[in-house]
């Protein structure tokens, strides 16, 4: 029974829908149907015509229901039809794109310019400095900003393609703006002299681009199908002092086309990809570096005659004909070099066509995007070159969700993409080799720790602050604020260059203009622990390591490495391992912690600064360098404090001067740096080096003896030794009160004979002579202020102290107690 009324319900839908469709079709069956019946009822009741009206009316309706059918089966098909060429067809029709322009000019100021200004800024400055001008000895971007008219995508329509499981959009990219901030300085190379600056003011760029969504829409990859025609327009202005007219450069229009047309070429051409991250989006923080661990696992399908025609290292290109795999090559040795910026290691060499290498380097990111390439060579036993075989290359970018995003090219100019949700999660990847067809690379990358502008640090799925301003703003303070303590703690594999084995390291940091050196260790896992101090700087300054090993006819390099001190944060040791650029090993354990000057100066007996003097001596100098055709030198020092300037005597002819010289001071806390100059009574002097001396941090009358390498120079050192003179502060008793109002009366006396020798100093035209007693007065009023914040100290303690002994007083007599809460 209840299959019979589905069944009946059924045939009753299927009524419906079929008089619902006859009566859409056919509008004037509403009056057809009236008309029938009233003929047929004449014919029945009034006379009879014939009986041929209801076998028509039978007829009728047969061919309508059939038509009805032939329809619903013809669009039936055409829709299955439609769904299998839309998952087949290379190509969709064109489709508008108004809705994308609208939003692209809603979000271009707030959201993408900034974005994409400072992504295209790092590129830009690091291609000007690999890339200059014959004309231009040094450039410098003063100001970058892409400006609030965005582009025009799509003007003649969009359209997608289906690539196996990957879609891609195909539209137009026009952008003829003249609302951009680009300013450069140059400095023109001789036999001219001066600077000028450089303006772009107009900027056009028109091609294809591709945009294809990655990792469920989470990214985006964009590039252009081929490079673009670009067409820039440029002027000319003065660059301040000894600044040139402005007027053109000569071909200097035509090197920046050059060279921003070889930008998009070599970063967003097909197959170069440029990533764009769609996840929420956390302005107040910004990464700066990251820790990447890149394990090379193995490689598959090896074959030398076929990866011998592979493209050259710098250049792959997208086909090579006339390759073939082979299954087994078992003499081929091969080994893997990785690069990630200056940073490059190898592994070690293995035989076969399918080798299995298992090696993994620490590698640092300076930035929060890099590119990890994996170079692979043949290694023939005996031979002093190897054979440079295949390349392949992946690209990483943080995203503000603290993931990473990982992508590379892959077969027949496909995309592989990784998704990282937090640190310390492994992403493998299995590459093939540009421009050839055969030969795979199976790769693993971890990263171990993003570390952000603000001082936080992001790993293993946590995000540690120390110490995080409310606003997420960074925590830099004044260059006068803080100080930086580096410790080089040891080194690991450090290369080792002497045939008999030995190896002799030391380290160089330099710190803006400071150059310090740690002792020379004898091993190659040597162990310093030395500490050295340098006054924080802002505007993005590096630490700068460089590792030397010491040889009988000359010290060589055996690497170097460069540390982002940005998002430091008080009371948080840094301890990490910096691997070493531009060798094959050696690692550095380094510890860096910033401290404010009062907190570490205080902690080392210190809390007193800007009294007293200076005093420098300058004792000797060796190895500097020839400034004379005769092999020597005719040096002196100028000193140069603040406004100051002093200069000891010349030691002629030697290149270990000993001067044994005094110089003093006012402690101002200004810099102080030391020039030494080559002497010579006919042509102008010739600098043979620089140095700047650390003082500030020193405690007060303890003297300091150093050993400072000079700098610009390729050798050379100046041995000094400096003193901060603080007067009244070899002890500080505390405050007696049968002499404090005597000293109180000495420190007013003091300062009305300095008040009276300065005002006859006016009256008499002396001006030269007043700064000096203004200096002695400025120090008496330190003193001072110091001495009265002394008194309110020890009062504040005394009254402390008074409040317990009577607390005391209370709770050991019960019947005070009484009194007090009973009154």
């Amino acid at each position: 029974m209840g299959r019979r009324k589905k069944r009946s319900v059924f045939n009753v839908d299927g009524v419906m829908d079929f008089f619902n469709n006859v009566m859409m079709e056919k509008p004037y069956l509403p009056l057809l149907i009236p008309l029938v019946l009233m003929l047929w009822a004449l014919e029945k009741w009034i006379f009879s015509l014939s009986n041929w009206v209801p076998l028509v009316l039978a007829v009728w309706v047969t061919v309508q229901h059939r038509n009805y059918q032939h329809r619903m089966a013809v669009e039936d098909l055409n829709k299955k039809w439609k769904r299998f060429a839309l998952s087949s067809s290379a190509e969709t029709p064109l489709e508008h794109c108004e809705w994308l322009n609208k939003l692209l000019i809603e979000i271009w100021s707030n959201y993408i310019n900034p974005k994409l200004s400072l992504r295209f800024q790092s590129i830009v400055e690091k291609r000007l400095k690999r890339n200059k001008s014959r004309l231009i000895e040094k450039l410098e971007l003063l100001e970058f900003s892409l400006g609030s008219s965005p582009p025009w995508l799509g003007l003649q329509g969009t359209r997608w393609s289906t690539f196996g499981d990957q879609q891609v959009m195909h539209l137009g990219f026009d952008w003829d703006t003249t609302d951009i901030s680009i300013m450069l300085l140059a400095k023109v190379a001789k036999p001219f002299f001066g600077t000028a600056k450089i303006v772009i003011n107009s900027l056009r760029i028109k091609g294809d681009l591709l945009l294809m969504p990655i990792l469920d829409g989470k990214a985006i990859l964009y590039s252009f199908v081929s490079t673009p025609e670009v067409r820039i327009s440029i002027a000319f202005g003065s660059g301040g002092s000894q600044s040139l007219p402005a007027t053109e450069l000569p071909g200097v229009s035509s090197w920046l086309v050059k060279l921003l047309t070889d930008t998009l070429a070599k970063t967003m051409v097909e197959p170069r990809r440029q990533c764009f991250s769609l996840s929420a989006v956390d302005l107040r923080k910004k990464a700066v570096g990251g820790i990447v661990y890149v394990t090379v696992i193995s490689g598959k399908k090896l074959s030398r005659s076929s990866l011998k025609g592979s493209p050259s290292r710098r250049q792959p290109s997208s086909g090579v004909d006339g390759l073939r795999e082979h299954s087994d090559d078992k003499d081929l040795q091969t080994f893997v070099e990785v690069e990630l910026g200056e940073l490059t290691r190898r592994t070690n060499v293995r035989p076969g066509s399918s080798p299995r290498w298992d090696s993994t380097f620490n590698m640092i990111l300076h930035d929060n995007t890099g590119i990890v390439r994996f170079h692979l060579f043949e290694h023939t036993p005996g031979r002093m070159m190897c054979d440079y075989l295949a390349s392949c290359e992946i690209k990483m970018r943080y995203n503000t969700d603290d993931s990473t995003t990982f992508w590379a090219i892959g077969p027949d100019s496909s995309v592989i993409a990784r998704h990282s949700e937090f640190c310390g999660k492994a992403v493998e990847m299995v590459l093939p080799f540009e421009g050839v067809n055969v030969g795979e690379l199976a790769v693993k990358l971890v990263i171990k720790e993003w570390q952000f502008s603000d001082g936080s640090l992001s790993f293993n799925n946590l995000r540690v602050s120390s110490q995080s301003s409310l606003n997420g703003s960074s925590n830099f303070l004044s260059r006068t604020g803080r100080r930086i303590i580096v410790k080089v703690v040891e080194g690991k594999d450090l290369i080792t260059k002497d045939k008999s084995g030995k190896c002799n390291p030391y380290v160089k940091l330099q710190y803006g203009k400071v150059l310090q050196k740690t002792k020379t260790a004898h091993s190659s896992n040597p162990k310093w622990e030395p500490s050295f101090e340098f006054d924080e700087m802002g505007d993005g300054e590096y630490l700068k390591i460089k590792c030397y090993t010491e040889e009988v006819f000359g010290d060589d390099s055996i690497g170097s490495a460069h540390i982002s001190l940005e998002g430091l944060v008080e009371g948080s040791l840094r301890d990490v391992w910096i691997p070493l650029e531009k060798v094959n090993s050696g690692e550095l354990r380094i510890q860096i912690e910033a401290v404010r000057i009062d907190d570490y100066e205080g902690s080392r007996g210190s809390s007193y600064s800007g009294n007293g003097w200076i005093e420098l001596v300058l004792i000797e100098a060796k190895d500097l360098v020839a400034a004379d055709l005769r092999g020597t030198s005719d040096p002196y020092v100028r000193v140069q404090y603040g406004n100051l300037k002093r200069r000891t005597k010349v030691m002629y002819k030697t290149l270990n001067p000993k001067w044994h010289q005094t110089l003093e001071f006012p402690d101002n806390g200004s810099s102080l740096e030391l020039h030494v100059k080559d002497h010579n009574a006919v042509l102008p002097t010739s600098s043979i080096g620089d140095c700047v001396v650390e003082y500030q941090g020193l405690p007060p009358n303890q003297m300091a003896d150093k050993w400072i390498p000079l700098q610009g120079v390729k050798r050379g050192e100046i041995h000094v030794q400096v003193t901060r003179k603080v007067p009244e502060l070899e002890k500080k008793p505390s405050v007696n009160p049968d002499t404090s109002l005597t000293k109180a009366h000495q420190i007013s006396s003091q300062m009305k004979q300095m008040m009276i020798k300065l005002q006859s100093l006016i009256d008499n035209g002396n001006l030269e002579g007043i700064s000096t007693p203004l200096s002695e007065l400025e120090a008496l009023q330190d003193i001072q202020d110091e001495y009265m914040v002394q008194l309110e100290t020890e009062q504040m303690l005394l009254l402390n102290k008074i409040k317990e002994l009577g607390q005391e007083m209370l709770n050991s007599s019960p019947s005070l107690s009484r009194n007090s809460f009973g009154s």
